[in-house]
């Protein structure tokens, strides 16, 4: 979830969110990366949209992603329930997770549980969970062999060209033959789809992107 705020006189898109985590395997410093990770990723795409500048005209504009991190260590439910910031997104981080694997809450929402494995050593993972939390979901066509590069909702398991399988010389599907996540890059087709010039800005150029999902986790336990 975030705030996109356009700016005319720069010719500039900017999607601004705020990654705060919490639990026992958060630190400060994890938020940093977490947020440079999903800023770093997100802007790599130079992503650009096209909007509607009068009647018969539009606008290219460059998409930029401003992420911030934080480290709460007094967070409490009340504070996510009753958070009203668009640009708040709520984050457990602990080492074990009930599936093994890190998710958001709802397609279109601002909270999740990251396990701390796939988030480490500039994976894509929270890049990838925070595109849910703008509103993608994962590709239907599971088998991209011959398009190249995956975009980053490509899920674990997506059929790939061998460079970006976990093993390039292991045959299609079987182990080690899918999608390594740390291949998966946002492309222009990701910006797309957040169909960002449909956004309802108000007069001060703002809008919102993605909804309240407002939960708070409490550890899994083995």
């Amino acid at each position: 979830m975030g705030e996109v705020e356009l700016l005319p006189e720069k010719n500039l898109l900017i999607i601004r969110a705020i990654i705060i985590i919490y639990g026992d395997a958060a630190h400060e410093a994890l938020a940093f990366q977490i947020a440079a990770d999903i800023e770093n990723f997100w802007n790599h795409a130079e992503g650009k949209v096209a909007i509607r500048d009068g009647w018969f005209s539009k606008k290219i504009y460059d998409v930029r992603f401003t992420i911030e991190g934080r480290f709460d260590r007094t967070l409490t439910p009340p504070i996510v329930f009753e958070n009203t910031d668009p640009r708040n997104n709520y984050f457990r981080v602990e080492e074990f997770v009930h599936g093994d694997i890190s998710f958001v809450d709802a397609i279109n929402c601002n909270t999740g549980y990251f396990k701390l494995q796939n988030i480490l050593d500039n994976s894509t993972t929270a890049a990838h969970e925070f595109g849910h939390t703008l509103g993608l979901l994962h590709p239907h066509n599971l088998d991209i062999r011959g398009a190249g590069t995956p975009g980053i909702m490509y899920p674990r398991g997506t059929l790939v060209d061998p460079p970006f399988q976990y093993y390039p010389e292991v045959a299609a599907g079987e182990k080690g033959g899918t999608l390594n996540p740390f291949t998966r890059r946002v492309l222009q087709k990701d910006i797309d789809d957040l169909h960002l010039a449909d956004l309802p800005f108000n007069e001060r150029g703002k809008a919102v992107i993605g909804e309240f999902s407002s939960v708070w986790h409490e550890k899994h336990l083995p």
